[in-house]
């Protein structure tokens, strides 16, 4: 086993095993990432930059020639505060997916990290809910200085936009769960191919730049079943005031589809490591 792994694992790790889902195991995970990008912080904070690229660049360029676009309550809104919220939708489905494929592959084909983790008293199930854990305290960093940026440029028109950084923390959950999960099936990094043929049609068709009613009815379908559509409309829904029950469903689908990935991963990962 290599020694850097086990160099770079927490020695509280060794401490007694505990009962019960996740436990100590996943915060010395997460305390051994924020060790590790102490020390390469600018690589930490480039994923911040790229959203709000986007939004200067299409929302801001692009907004003045579009002007206004029809809104989640039916009421024209202007195209610079239609496409925010969806380039922090976006911020955190990317944030996540990177965290959860990228570098969890990294670490368990080659770091060889989570063979050290297992040689102590953690679980699986903890390896798999502290880099969920991890991704989400990245996503959640990049979801206030976004909305932050927002707020500069006066692209929120509720308060329930207070609501949209824990939204952005729920995609995170959702698609970390879900990338950790299909990364355990991917055998080299040439799989990674279908994380990008999956991610990009997803940023460019759920209604990011423009409403759902521009779609024939069949295309609708299909959009309307995407999780980051729905993680969009949660947040566009909150940014621009437009909140009602119908959010609800966004929120227990996005629930469900990381809580389904945690417990795949967290059983793959036992499957694939203590054979």
């Amino acid at each position: 086993m290599p020694e850097l792994a086990l160099r770079i694992l927490p020695v509280a790790m060794l401490r007694t095993r505990r009962s019960g889902f996740g436990g100590r195991g996943s915060a010395h995970l997460i305390e051994r990432h924020a060790r590790v990008y102490r020390h390469t912080w600018t690589v930490l904070i480039s994923g911040f930059f790229e959203p709000l690229f986007y939004l200067l660049s299409i929302g801001v360029g692009l907004g003045k020639l579009v002007g206004t676009v029809i809104g989640p309550s039916g009421h024209p809104v202007g195209f610079t505060s239609f496409v925010a919220p969806a380039l922090l939708a976006t911020s955190a489905m990317n944030g996540a997916v990177m965290d959860s494929t990228f570098n969890v592959f990294f670490r368990m084909k080659y770091a060889k990290l989570y063979d050290a983790a297992l040689a102590t008293p953690m679980r699986a199930d903890e390896i798999a809910l502290g880099e969920i854990g991890w991704a989400l305290i990245r996503g959640g960093i990049y979801a206030v200085a976004f909305m932050v940026v927002m707020l500069a440029m006066g692209l929120v028109h509720s308060v329930w936009a207070a609501a949209a950084v824990p939204a952005a923390l729920l995609i995170g959950f959702a698609f970390a769960g879900a990338g950790m999960a299909a990364t355990t099936y991917m055998k080299s990094w040439q799989h990674f191919e279908f994380v990008m043929l999956a991610t990009l049609p997803m940023f460019l068709f759920s209604t990011t730049f423009y409403p759902l009613s521009v779609y024939p009815r069949p295309v609708q379908i299909i959009v309307e079943c995407t999780p980051l559509y729905q993680g969009v409309t949660l947040i566009r829904g909150l940014t621009l005031g437009a909140v009602g029950p119908a959010l609800l469903w966004n929120i227990a689908y996005l629930g469900v589809m990381g809580a389904a990935g945690l417990a795949l991963a967290g059983r793959r990962i036992s499957r694939l490591l203590l054979k």
